[in-house]
């Protein structure tokens, strides 16, 4: 929900804006895990799933990494990353700081 509020607000922010590169990106990626009880072992990884995809899923250096949403689906962890760098950091906190920004708003599932 949050992605599809977060979307249009950063769409109607950048359109009535010049234009700017920024990088503001959502990944998912997923890792297996044997044992969903051992927090040691799913916070190494989380960690070890966020490093991939700064390493290899993006071509831009980051300022702004957030864990969004994680879930163990079966032995595999599902874990979503909101990723941005400088400029792209200071667009999401435009679109944070709008006020027809409403986080309450039910998400949409296509």
């Amino acid at each position: 929900m949050r992605r599809v509020v977060a979307a249009i607000a950063l769409g109607l922010v950048l359109m009535s804006s010049v234009p700017v590169s920024a990088y503001l990106v959502e990944v998912t990626t997923s890792v297996a895990i044997e044992d969903t009880e051992d927090q040691l072992q799913l916070q190494s990884a989380i960690r070890g799933a966020i490093d991939n995809v700064l390493q290899d899923a993006i071509a831009f250096t980051p300022t702004l990494v957030v864990l969004t949403h994680a879930a163990v689906v079966g032995d595999r962890l599902y874990v979503r990353v909101l990723i941005a760098d400088q400029d792209g950091e200071r667009t999401f906190e435009t679109l944070l700081d709008s006020p027809e920004f409403d986080p309450s708003t039910t998400e949409l599932r296509i």
